[in-house]
């Protein structure tokens, strides 16, 4: 019997015979495949715009190769068109590519990719050539909403899309909207609104709503994150109204919106008791509640992480954390500016905000406030209206006013623009200020930048045309402005007159 079992050990059968032979040949293939190497061609395995609308948030796109590439080839044949100035970076087979600006709205871009090679390729060989790729991307539709200033028109907001030339009525006629903020993801707007009747509404009766504008942006995931953009959401119709606040205990004032939409803050005051006074915070889902009556009685804006408050008080201007009154006993400032009046505005990344001093010599003084550091850019005999950053903090855009000379006072308003890198290096104001627009005798104009930075758009009407009739209905002949701006502020552009009556026109982000 061990004999038996020593022959069959020898002599396998012949199925195992041909599994050894198969192992064997596959295993000699193998060896072949690995002296050769791979000859199979690398190519783009994911791009994360691919079919997406970007906004001006999105400023870097990702390029993902099957195989580790050669970075100077994928950098020299590289191309978009039309073009947008970038910067590359790698980390392993992944490709980012930063833009300088962000990329202008209302068009359509082609990226391409040919000639390149992986890693291992010799130049000049044919092996290694990555397959030619191909693909598209756009950037959100040139948007902005406005208030209606003719006709039917009059008090209702209404959305313009300069791209499709495409006019839309949101709210209905028995509405009068007073101010509006749109949410990030351009799916809806933010308004305050007083209902239209007869005898006319006190514009302390206004509520706070939402309307929908039934745009649907495909946005790209943003780096670093896991989600998409709210605005991934299932497409709405246009108009749907949802009120957001009502006004039966209090009476809702001014309002602030996020910059990413999550939080509301409204100045509100109690009909009960007129000592009760303070701003109040929103977040979806959750019923408004005080932060803290005591300290937020002055103008408010939301700073840029949505997780302060800047707020005028009588000597100074507060940082304050939003929280509700019932989660602490006090809003104690994060930080206090006890010589700056009011607040203009945030650069978009938070890292510098434009604040106005007022001087006891009547004059008034732009500082720009950095990391702590508290720099005069501006100081002028008129008056600072508003200010807004560029999206890369290069230039600050001002609605400003020039005292006429004379025996009564007058202001002459005008646009401008701060060069910030001259006004941080202590060049005069001559080679710092830049004007681009001289504007009729009226203070009241609500200036927007665009959110590529490609054009400023603003109201203008005659100084009696501006008065609101009762109820707070606009009156007609307030007309829309478009300023378009190019790389070069010296160069000189004219201002566009667009074909809508209207007031507080505001670009959608």
């Amino acid at each position: 019997m061990q004999t038996s079992r020593e022959s069959l050990r020898k002599f396998p059968q012949p199925l195992d015979r041909v599994a050894i032979a198969l192992m064997l040949a596959t295993a000699f293939l193998i060896g072949i495949l690995l002296l050769s190497g791979d000859r199979s061609a690398p190519r783009v395995r994911d791009f994360n715009w691919q079919g997406k609308q970007i906004g001006a948030d999105d400023r870097a796109f990702l390029l993902t190769f099957s195989r580790p590439m050669d970075h100077a080839s994928v950098e020299k044949n590289l191309r978009i068109q039309p073009e947008l100035k970038g910067k590359v970076s790698w980390a392993g087979r992944r490709m980012a590519y930063t833009f300088d600006q962000p990329a202008p709205y209302g068009a359509e871009f082609t990226i391409s990719l040919e000639s390149a090679r992986d890693r291992f390729s010799k130049e000049g060989s044919s092996n290694g050539i990555l397959q030619p790729f191909r693909e598209t991307f756009k950037s959100r539709d040139r948007s902005f909403a406005f208030i209606g200033a003719e006709g039917n028109e009059t008090g209702r907001l209404i959305l313009y899309n300069m791209t499709q030339q495409d006019k839309k009525v949101l709210t209905p006629e028995n509405l009068t909207v007073m101010d509006f903020k749109a949410y990030p993801g351009n799916d809806k707007i933010l308004f305050s609104a007083i209902e239209r009747t007869n005898p006319p509404q006190s514009l302390a009766e206004q509520k706070l709503y939402t309307v929908t504008t039934g745009i649907h942006i495909n946005d790209p995931v943003q780096l670093g994150s896991a989600s998409t953009s709210t605005a991934s959401a299932s497409p709405t119709q246009v108009g749907q109204i949802t009120e957001v606040l009502d006004n039966r205990d209090y009476q809702n004032l001014k309002f602030d919106l996020s910059r990413d939409g999550s939080v509301i803050v409204i100045q509100r005051l109690s009909r009960r008791d007129p000592n009760d006074a303070g701003a109040w915070i929103l977040r979806e889902g959750q019923p408004a509640q005080p932060i803290d009556n005591r300290q937020t009685g002055g103008d408010f804006l939301i700073t840029p992480d949505g997780g302060s408050l800047a707020v005028a008080q009588g000597q100074g201007l507060a940082i304050l954390p939003l929280k509700p009154q019932s989660e602490q006993s006090q809003a104690n400032p994060l930080d206090f500016l006890p010589k700056f009046g009011t607040v203009l505005s945030f650069s978009q990344d938070g890292s510098a905000a434009a604040m106005v001093k007022f001087n006891t010599d009547y004059t008034r003084s732009m500082f720009l406030v950095s990391q702590g550091v508290q720099k005069e850019i501006l100081k002028i005999p008129g008056s600072i209206i508003s200010a807004e950053f560029d999206a890369n903090n290069q230039f600050l855009y001002c609605l400003l006013t020039n005292l006429l000379p004379g025996t009564t006072f007058q202001e002459q308003p005008f646009l401008a623009a701060i060069d910030l890198k001259a006004a941080r290096e202590g060049k005069p104001m001559e080679q710092t200020l830049r004007p681009l627009v001289l504007l009729p005798n009226q203070r009241e104009t609500t200036v927007d930048l665009a959110p590529d930075g490609k054009a400023l758009i603003f109201d203008q009407t005659q100084a009696d045309d501006r008065a609101k009739a009762e109820g707070g209905q606009a009156v007609a002949n307030s007309r829309l402005w478009l300023l378009p701006l190019k790389d070069d502020l010296t160069a000189k552009t004219q201002p566009e007159e667009l074909p809508f009556a209207g007031l507080h026109p505001r670009w959608l982000p």
